[in-house]
């Protein structure tokens, strides 16, 4: 498609939309399960693991991972995946700990009349991080959503990672399936505890502890729509990070990267499943026709092409654009999850940006490094909510609290001001608070 078509907005619009509502049975059974586990604590969870996940455990201690099976899981690794857990996890926290000495700590100063006035900065004391598993698995969230907390000072992090049973045919194993590289990541980002508890369930224990798994402060992570849910129901019993919609991947480019690589920009996120949205804007006609024969010519050998293509034929495109500038006010519209500038000229561009989860300046940049090892945290914001929110980050494992220590000479001249506004909004016991302070 191209900006200049007359359908343009139109067939734009419906490319972006998307809804993070879900259906009403979700939400209801979403809701017997949370009341459930607030009310039976446990014995809730472990019925729900063995209805929805095939464990049998005759208690939730049995469903908890030791220190020594996330070491053992670490040092059965072969060699090359230990040293790239290792080496992803030192650039994730060399990043944040740099982000915490930018934004993280406490300030304060004292005006000309010797007031103090400040902020402290807390963190939290304990938080839960929800692992998806069943279907794939995730170590690099793992360490995108654990090392943050750890730098924040986090002292507790609980993991909940589903294990679903593998079923003969007949009977479910007992244990269910664990993924080595993921109990390897809780050992090198330093989880305190974790369990084999997923869905809804997981999301209920942790917001409302139970008699085996603490009561937390704040979960995040990613999972499936009851996840999406059960995170948004207990909101405001705990913190939690966002609500994340499908995967996005935005490229603005100026024709220079090699069209294969733009292609497979593409794929890395229209593989995640078909809702993920990946768009290409573009003021090259003749480059974007070399991307879309790149896109024909390496789709069948992706492993995921059936995914690959459900995504770009529902949700991706890509789009003519009168010149980069457009580009750019489009990406603005769209505020991506990732966003590409795949051109020589990356930093002319940026300055134009406002709206992006995660923004890779240059064609070397691929959106993948940023997933596993570049360092930046990966739990970016998505359907066009980087207009107003941020990567997860150490700030989000943090709370601020003010500080005010008014001098006697400052109490005089805040005094005044405050009986003023007090008495104006009728508030006498404030105006007198203020007043009793001043000097007669």
């Amino acid at each position: 498609m191209a900006t200049t078509d007359a359908g343009f907005e139109a067939g734009f619009k419906a490319r972006l939309h998307w809804s993070a509502d879900t259906d009403a049975q979700v939400e209801q059974r979403v809701a017997e399960i949370l009341a459930e586990v607030e009310r039976r604590g446990d014995a809730a969870v472990l019925a729900y693991t063995a209805r929805f996940d095939g464990l049998q455990a005759a208690s939730l201690q049995e469903l908890e991972l030791t220190q020594a099976e996330l070491e053992a899981a670490f040092d059965g690794l072969p060699a090359a995946q230990r040293q790239a857990l290792q080496q992803a996890a030192a650039r994730v926290r060399t990043y944040h700990e740099a982000q915490k000495k930018a934004a993280g700590e406490s300030w304060s100063y004292r005006d000309a009349d010797g007031t103090l006035l400040g902020q402290k900065v807390t963190p939290l004391d304990r938080v839960g991080i929800y692992v998806p598993g069943g279907k794939a698995a995730y170590p690099s969230s793992v360490l995108m959503n654990a090392i943050p907390a750890h730098v924040a000072g986090v002292a507790e992090i609980i993991m909940v990672v589903p294990t679903p049973a593998r079923w003969d045919g007949v009977t479910p194993s007992a244990r269910g399936e664990k993924n080595p590289l993921v109990l390897a990541a809780a050992h090198v980002a330093g989880v305190t505890r974790a369990f084999t508890i997923g869905g809804a369930q997981a999301v209920a224990a942790l917001a409302y502890g139970t008699q085996t798994v603490p009561r937390v402060d704040k979960i995040t992570g990613p999972g499936n729509a009851y996840v999406a849910s059960a995170k948004r129901r207990v909101f405001g019993r705990v913190g939690i990070d966002m609500i994340a919609g499908p995967s996005e991947i935005l490229v603005l480019a100026d024709g220079s990267t090699p069209a294969d690589w733009v292609a497979m920009d593409l794929f890395s996120q229209a593989e995640h499943d078909e809702l993920a949205q990946s768009i290409l804007l573009c003021p090259d006609a003749a480059y974007i026709d070399r991307v879309q024969a790149e896109i024909d010519r390496l789709l069948p050998q992706m492993p995921r092409a059936g995914i690959i293509a459900k995504s770009l034929t529902g949700r991706g495109a890509l789009i003519h654009t009168r010149s980069m500038e457009e580009a750019c006010e489009i990406s603005n519209r769209i505020a991506p999850e990732h966003l590409e500038i795949a051109s020589t000229e990356p930093h002319r561009w940026e300055p134009l940006l406002r709206h992006a989860g995660a923004i890779f300046l240059g064609g070397y940049t691929s959106e993948s490094l940023g997933d596993y090892c570049a360092g930046p945290n990966h739990v970016l914001p998505t359907s066009s909510t980087a207009r107003f929110s941020s990567p997860l980050g150490v700030y989000d494992f943090q709370k601020r609290s003010s500080i005010i220590e008014v001098s006697e000479q400052g109490a005089q001249v805040l005094g005044e001001i405050a009986s003023v506004l007090a008495h104006g909004e009728g508030l006498q016991a404030h105006a007198r608070a203020a007043e009793m302070r001043l000097r007669r």
